[in-house]
């Protein structure tokens, strides 16, 4: 089910332009417009879900298929050799900006700790 007032429902019905760099039946993912590293892809699941706090039992499959998708790209971008960071924020004062769940893939750079 899509959020109509949501940027990543529109992204994945196609109604936004994305950079869209991975797509499967169950979550796309795109480049972040405002990247914090040299290689910064948000990837989301297709359904609509707010939050991590509104992940229901039986959603498991959706957050490990991120996590999957998230290391078939890292391999396409040639950063599982370095590393790579992936983030996944929820709510305004862990970082969330976009109210539609999606995991972070950071690399390119050193990624320092703690991360902010």
């Amino acid at each position: 089910m899509a959020d109509q007032d949501c940027l990543f429902c529109k992204i994945v019905a196609e109604e936004i332009a994305a950079d869209i760099i991975y797509e499967s039946d169950d979550a796309i993912a795109f480049r972040d417009i405002n990247p914090q590293a040299p290689t910064h892809v948000l990837i989301i699941p297709r359904r609509h879900i707010a939050t991590i706090n509104d992940l229901q039992p039986g959603d498991e499959s959706i957050v490990g298929n991120l996590h999957i998708a998230a290391k078939q790209i890292a391999a396409v971008e040639g950063l599982t050799d370095e590393g790579y960071r992936l983030v996944m924020n929820c709510n305004e004062a862990a970082g969330q900006t976009v109210f539609h769940l999606h995991l972070h893939l950071l690399g390119g750079r050193i990624m320092n700790w703690p991360p902010g």
